[in-house]
């Protein structure tokens, strides 16, 4: 015959086991109930006067502080969930959009915290006791005795503190924290997917003509015939395509004849197949850390990046003269079709922009 023992979790009385009621989400175990740690099996701590008292010291007041700081609670729930729907929800593809996002996210993380902390601020003041508690220094090891008293008096301050005794405010408190613990993995989404080899191509392509950034007007070579003119372009179709052009922004600049160095073999310079009448064309991204390089010097036909001082040639393919930049800017190949109009006859033949992009 086989004996069943009964279960450690129901108290027994009269020798049959005690039927435990349901236990809801936020409160304690039963054979815990109105404690914070479970009674240590063999306790021979006597009993001795509280430490602290069981409940405030006006009742009526903290029963009224407990529904304004459980609304609190409910606000800060209700603004961390705003949080993640402006952040899952609300588009960033222009300055107006992005404008929006950024005061959603702001005011509703703003809500969420401050909520949190005054209904905090209100349950210390108003629901626990007000006492001044003095601890003595003792050795580091503590004795079994010790621990024993402590446990006891952990118990009577959650107690005092209303967290066992007062199921609104533990469960308002948890559903506050739930969705503000949240809001950071919503936002770690940005880490990720890894960009993989997109960021070694951007939207040129054979054929693709250039547009003046701006106007958004085709450009013919004729019409670019000054030398130490320098114009940014973008390609056709892409000009308001703000993620085409983080990467596909481009340089063209005019210059007089035999000004630039021609590449030659182990020697760096301007690949001269891809010039058409002294219009070089470069990447506008600098190789640093991305920032558009806007300057341009005539007399010296340096191109500068204004953020952290990097320098170019672009006589001699855009090598680096100064600065922290690590490579050149890359160079585009150009052509021009049959109306005369300057195209691209092939994408950069390296990634642009900054050196750690070309990991991807």
């Amino acid at each position: 015959m086989s004996e069943t023992q009964p279960s450690q979790d129901l108290p027994e009385e009269d020798g049959h086991q005690s039927r435990a009621p349901h236990r809801v989400i936020g409160t304690p175990p039963p054979a815990q109930a109105r404690t914070l740690l479970g009674e240590a099996p063999g306790s021979s701590v006597p009993e001795s006067p509280r430490e602290l008292p069981a409940g405030p010291d006006d009742p009526a007041r903290a029963k009224t502080a407990e529904k304004v700081i459980a609304t609190f609670f409910i606000l800060s729930m209700l603004a961390s969930i705003g949080f993640i729907a402006a952040y899952v929800g609300l588009e960033v593809h222009s300055v107006d959009a992005t404008l929006r996002s950024n005061l959603a996210l702001g005011l509703s993380m703003s809500v969420a915290f401050l909520a949190m902390g005054v209904g905090a601020t209100i349950w210390v003041r108003n629901v626990m006791p007000d006492v001044e508690q003095v601890e003595e220094r003792h050795p580091l090891a503590s004795s079994e005795q010790d621990r024993e008293a402590f446990a006891k008096t952990f118990n009577e301050g959650a107690e005092a503190s209303g967290f066992t005794k007062r199921p609104l405010l533990r469960r308002t408190l948890i559903a506050a924290s739930v969705p503000l613990a949240v809001a950071p993995l919503v936002v770690l989404r940005d880490m990720g997917p890894l960009p993989g080899t997109s960021l070694r191509h951007t939207a040129w392509r054979p054929g693709k003509r250039m547009v003046v950034y701006g106007p958004n007007t085709p450009l013919r070579a004729a019409d670019f015939s000054i030398p130490g003119q320098m114009i940014t372009v973008a390609p056709e179709g892409f000009a308001e395509d703000q993620e085409a052009l983080a990467k596909a922004v481009t340089i063209i600049i005019k210059f007089a004849p035999g000004v630039l160095v021609p590449n030659r073999p182990g020697q760096p310079g301007t690949i001269m197949n891809w010039t058409v009448d002294n219009i070089v064309a470069f990447s506008k991204i600098c190789t640093h850390v991305g920032c558009p390089v806007a300057l341009y010097e005539q007399t010296t036909h340096h191109i500068l990046c204004p953020c952290h001082q990097s320098t170019f040639d672009a006589t001699n393919g855009a090598q680096v003269l100064f600065g922290p930049a690590p490579r050149p800017l890359p160079q585009l190949p150009i052509g021009v079709d049959s109306n005369g109009f300057l195209i691209a006859t092939s994408d950069f033949h390296e990634p642009v922009g900054p050196a750690f992009w070309e990991l991807g």
